[in-house]
């Protein structure tokens, strides 16, 4: 297929295709950026221009751009068998075996996995999963559940009612009903200071305990969780959060669902973060890093005792590409790449530090109001500058805005509202990092002196 020249895709691209969480008119103004190319965490874009992927896609390119092995694992998986379904009795051995595999890598008691196709339809999947497993028991008024302020747990009418951002429920009139969200300890949205944090978040708790006394424990079937908070602003649980958490759920019988769809896969240098605060989750969804988005996978991975309940009935459940044979066989090729590398440990003892170390020396600039992190994940808040037109940008617009300076820089990072996050690819080499972090310096530079327009 040979390329198109940059001005026939931005016009097909303009006329046919929709773009996820984009203004369209805007998008129009200004021109799609195609990426044309990558290697590592490195990006090629259509002017041959190389930038560093500082968000690894969407918090997913765990192992990196251009992965041979995942590819020919992929080819001779398309070549031997292309598709087959999971239905009808029927499976084909790149499932089983990825099935049984993370088994073994999960936390303890979670010995089941159901295949889905995203982080989405994995939510989706285990809010009917639960429903069933409540209904079973004879426990049919368990039907609400909890999440939290801030939560991203996809994009379906039940996933984006589990979701506590705006922008992802308004347009549609979302929540559903029986969706309840309680506070997520932020406590820099809350105009807490960092010290603060803590007594913060056991603030949380107590709101969150009243919330249950208020709806009665004996309706809620479960409560949705991240670990850390990740496209509602890199939200890092204070010490003491999720373990009080975790015991409430417990004491009020309510299911707990780890959602670590960005945490999971070494993201945190562990490969779940549940692992880390020791959650002990009743059910944990997981995309993104089990295939380093090289193909969509997803999935639900249950503890037994749900699991040997939700086999007493016929299972009708469940999607054409569920359990699909050649994601199957990308994830086994990736998982064996973070072994063989250990890209976990190098996480947890290495580049995780290194980043995390640079990520806090922004805190010295004039922009930036507050920095926080975990592994190979972190945020910082952006301030108004003192002059230009950002002085007295509208709340919720200046991420947008640094975005496009950090690009100009040669460097993909992710503005939310008024923050910045980054989660670069566990591959990342120091001289990228380095990279990295002096884009993102220079475009703070820039932003503060009141520069707005860029030449992307």
């Amino acid at each position: 297929m040979q390329p198109l020249d940059l001005n026939s895709l931005r016009q097909l691209d303009s006329a046919h295709h929709l773009h996820p969480f984009t203004h369209h008119g805007q998008l129009r103004e200004r021109g799609t950026h195609v990426i044309r190319a990558a290697k590592g965490s490195t990006l090629i874009d259509e002017t041959g221009r190389e930038l560093i992927d500082g968000l690894a896609g969407l918090w997913c390119v765990n192992v990196g751009y251009g992965r041979d092995e995942i590819v020919s694992a992929v080819s001779e998986q398309m070549r031997t068998l292309s598709f087959y379904p999971s239905f009808f009795n029927s499976t084909t051995e790149p499932a089983i075996r990825l099935a049984a595999r993370l088994a073994d890598l999960a936390p303890p008691g979670l010995e089941q996995v159901f295949f889905c196709n995203s982080g989405s339809e994995a939510n989706e999947t285990a809010l009917k999963l639960i429903r069933a497993y409540w209904k079973l028991r004879g426990r049919e008024r368990k039907r609400v559940v909890l999440s939290r302020t801030y939560a991203y747990h996809g994009v379906g009418l039940a996933s984006s009612s589990l979701t506590g951002l705006p922008n992802c429920q308004e347009p549609f009139d979302l929540p559903l009903p029986g969706f309840v969200h309680v506070p997520g300890p932020y406590a820099y949205a809350a105009g807490r200071a960092a010290q603060d944090a803590e007594a913060y978040g056991q603030e949380c708790i107590a709101e969150t305990e009243r919330t249950i006394a208020s709806v009665g424990a004996e309706e809620i079937a479960a409560m949705f969780v991240e670990p850390i908070q990740g496209a509602g602003g890199v939200i890092v649980p204070p010490n003491g959060y999720l373990s009080a958490l975790r015991e409430l759920c417990r004491r009020h019988e309510i299911l707990f669902v780890a959602d670590e769809v960005i945490t999971g896969f070494g993201r945190l240098g562990a490969w779940f973060a549940s692992e880390l605060w020791s959650l002990e989750p009743d059910l944990l969804t997981l995309a993104k890093g089990v295939t380093s988005g090289y193909i969509p996978l997803g999935g639900v991975m249950l503890r037994g005792e749900i699991g040997e309940v939700l086999e007493s009935a016929t299972l009708a459940h469940g999607f054409t590409y569920t359990g699909h044979p050649v994601a199957c066989a990308a994830g086994l090729a990736n998982l064996e790449i973070l072994e063989r590398e250990r890209l976990i440990p190098r996480v947890r003892d290495d580049i995780g530090p290194r980043f995390q170390g640079a990520l806090g020396a922004l805190a010295d600039h004039p922009a930036v109001a507050e920095v926080r992190g975990f592994g190979l994940i972190g945020a910082f808040e952006l301030r108004h500058p003192p002059s230009g037109p950002l002085r007295s940008a509208a709340p919720g617009t200046m991420g947008a805005e640094f975005y496009e300076l950090a690009r100009s820089e040669g460097v993909i990072a992710r503005g939310i509202r008024d923050l910045v996050a980054m989660s670069p690819p566990l591959v990342v080499t120091y001289e990228e990092l380095d990279r990295l972090f002096g884009g993102i310096r220079r475009a703070l530079d820039r932003f503060w002196s009141g520069e707005t327009t860029v030449d992307v």
